[in-house]
């Protein structure tokens, strides 16, 4: 095994062990990673010897805190091979974690955003720490809430994944539970005598994983979310950004009002096209909204939209005051927001 690379694979008893080895990036995926992943999960799902995989990521600050979308995006939209590349790339991975066929265990100890979620939330457990701090922020890049985001978000409860795709809200541990995010939390300094415990056993089932895990699992404590579900269930079953905003704004509570301010912060063609995901993905089989979502990233990546300026205000100049084009909701039209949604044609999506 080479330690020095970005993604490293190891056989540990009858566990199948990934470590995501970018600490300096957070973790960050690239293309190679991706790929590397994506071949080992085939490898691994036809492999008898191997009785579950464990994800971790390298550090102690980080799980993964998404994709490497700096590198993409300073290619330009007249460049725009490499990214189109990546997301297909990813979306195969993502698309192997949700199928596998054996339990799929990560440990979600420290930043998990963007691509660090769908290299996690689509397997069996999903395991939360101390250092949990999970979070689809993509509508404040100018992007969407992608890696099977248009499938994991509608089926949260209530209207929670509509308000976490919006806002890019942040969960810890607590909240991650009550969003069925997070599958258990086991505290922090308590995660590597779990991995022990799974490398040592000798696994037959699915069912002595959960066994294990569930005796080191703990109470997280109270959600915070649990305090507005109300309100988040109300302001985010309209259809339209534009009423949910005014739906915020008729509600007299400081949540509403941060809340709103948040949203106003956003990339409004984003919002628009992430409303609009998640409200057709909830209708829709896994695969396919990893096809909906490569059609929306394509798009994104081939024209001068919000993304590269997204990218330049908050991870290149790190101004954080992106300059949004359009500036506003009402300047989104539908049509400009449905071209996103056309067919690749050849260049579809092909998850084989």
């Amino acid at each position: 095994m080479t330690t020095d690379a970005e993604i490293l694979f190891e056989v540990k008893g009858r566990i199948g062990c990934v470590l995501l080895n970018r600490p300096r990036a957070l973790n960050a995926l690239s293309t190679d990673m991706c790929a590397k992943m994506e071949a080992q999960l085939a490898e691994w799902a036809e492999d008898d010897a191997i009785a579950a995989v464990l994800v971790e990521g390298a550090g102690d600050k980080a799980f993964c805190a998404g994709g490497d979308v700096r590198t993409l995006a300073e290619n330009g939209p007249d460049h725009s091979g490499p990214a189109e590349a990546f997301f297909a790339t990813e979306y195969r991975m993502n698309a192997r974690i949700f199928h596998f066929p054996k339990p799929y265990i990560s440990f979600l100890d420290g930043i998990t955003m963007g691509g660090g979620v769908g290299i996690s939330v689509h397997g069996s457990h999903r395991i939360v720490g101390d250092k949990t701090l999970f979070a689809m922020p993509e509508t404040g890049i100018g992007l969407i809430p992608d890696v099977g985001g248009s499938y994991f978000l509608p089926r949260l409860p209530g209207r929670l994944g509509v308000y976490l795709g919006l806002t890019g809200a942040r969960l810890k541990a607590a909240d991650c539970l009550y969003t069925g995010i997070g599958t258990a939390y086991v505290p922090s300094d308590r995660l590597e005598a779990l991995k022990a415990a799974l490398v040592e056993a000798d696994l037959e089932t699915p069912e002595e994983v959960d066994q294990i895990i569930g005796a080191f699992a703990e109470q997280a404590g109270d959600a915070p979310l649990d305090e507005f579900r109300d309100l988040i269930d109300a302001a985010f079953a309209e259809t339209t950004v534009e009423d949910i905003c005014d739906h915020l704004g008729a509600i007299d509570h400081s949540w509403a009002g941060t809340t709103l301010e948040t949203i106003g912060k956003m990339s409004p063609t984003s919002l628009k096209l992430t409303l609009e995901q998640l409200l057709r993905g909830a209708g829709m089989e896994f695969d396919d909204c990893m096809r909906m979502e490569y059609r929306l990233v394509n798009h994104i990546v081939t024209y001068q939209s919000d993304f590269f300026e997204g990218i330049r205000a908050v991870l290149i100049d790190r101004d954080n005051s992106p300059v949004w084009s359009p500036a506003s909701l009402q300047d989104v039209s539908e049509d400009h927001v449905l071209k996103h949604f056309e067919s690749l044609g050849d260049r579809e999506l092909n998850l084989q």
